[in-house]
């Protein structure tokens, strides 16, 4: 699943409803492809050039897209602006994709809309405007686009564009959660864990999480997995936890790491190893997360022991610096 995360913004206002084990950092990307649903009710040209556009075939998507295009369909509109936005079989060029872009939006295209207001947040062929960004955010989240209506709801937290307001970006948040957004189902989550915006509700704030955390997102995992470790919210399960830590470990969070490396110092939840647990231990420090705890844990270690958890930790390190694009 393609997440819309926020562009542009650097660190919005989730930090103020993330706890210090969640906090969501955004990135610097190129707007993310289109949808599958924003070619589900258009004719089958612009689904041919779409379905090309997903396997990689760019310039049949390219010459597909401006058969429909020429006759005014948005959609096709909005797929010419993605390509053109990412240079995908064609030079990029951010002055067209916005051209494409501004036709379809125009027409009412939601995704497109979208698009707009990251290239208004990132001054993409044009002056940067903050204000012209949200009020196509709001106008995109109108049209039931779960991706703006997330990030419209950070703006509210923020309090920038908008006045702050906590009910409304709940509001927002709830319904990009109930489109399967999981950074929404995250956020709302810890809206309703902390009592900001909504009546605090542990057994809701659990649900939530745990829904994101299903759809893959990493803050949401490794938050969920802590509460049902010590069971807050939702009934404690050591080893349905431990391997929830373990999965989260292996797609790279640092938090997950230290919590599977005391797991395995202490064998709850799996059992205990303690080559095992200084090898996560290695792992997570090397990420940022350090733990005197297992600082001294690791120095009372056989020389055998610790030599064994450098090298399966190196190896893991190594494996994960070569997988980076």
């Amino acid at each position: 699943m393609n997440e819309h995360r926020l562009i542009a913004l650097g660190l919005l206002a989730v930090a103020a409803v993330a706890t210090p084990t969640a906090a969501q950092v955004t990135k610097n990307t190129p707007p993310p492809p289109l949808a599958p649903n924003a070619a589900a009710n258009v004719e089958s040209n612009i689904d041919l050039a779409y379905g090309a556009f997903q396997r990689g075939h760019y310039l049949t998507a390219f010459n597909e897209a401006t058969k429909r295009a020429q006759q005014n369909d948005p959609a096709a509109m909005t797929l010419l602006g993605e390509i053109y936005a990412q240079g995908l079989g064609v030079g990029r060029d951010d002055s067209k994709a916005a051209q494409w872009y501004k036709l379809a939006a125009a027409k009412g295209d939601r995704d497109a809309l979208f698009a707009l207001a990251m290239f208004n947040f990132q001054g993409r062929a044009g002056t940067q405007n903050l204000e012209e960004a949200a009020r196509l955010l709001d106008a995109a989240a109108k049209l039931g686009h779960a991706g703006a209506a997330y990030d419209l709801g950070l703006l509210y937290l923020q309090g920038q564009q908008f006045s702050q307001d906590f009910k409304r970006a709940s509001e927002l948040f709830a319904a990009a959660a109930e489109a399967g957004n999981s950074e929404a189902q995250y956020a709302l989550a810890t809206m309703y864990k902390e009592g900001r915006g909504v009546q605090k509700d542990m057994s809701k704030a659990m649900r939530l999480m745990q829904q994101a955390s299903v759809a893959g997102n990493l803050d949401a995992m490794v938050e969920f997995a802590i509460a049902q470790f010590n069971g807050e919210g939702i009934n404690k399960d050591e080893p349905a936890a431990a391997q929830l830590f373990l999965k989260a470990a292996h797609l790279g969070s640092p938090i997950a790491q230290n919590r599977l490396a005391r797991i395995r110092m202490a064998g709850r939840g799996m059992p205990a190893d303690v080559t095992e647990a200084v090898k996560w231990h290695m792992v997570a420090k090397a990420g940022g997360a350090s733990d005197p705890e297992l600082d001294i844990f690791a120095g009372k270690q056989t020389p055998a022991v610790r030599e064994a958890a450098d090298k399966a930790a190196k190896k893991w390190l190594s494996t994960v610096a070569a997988a980076r694009p």
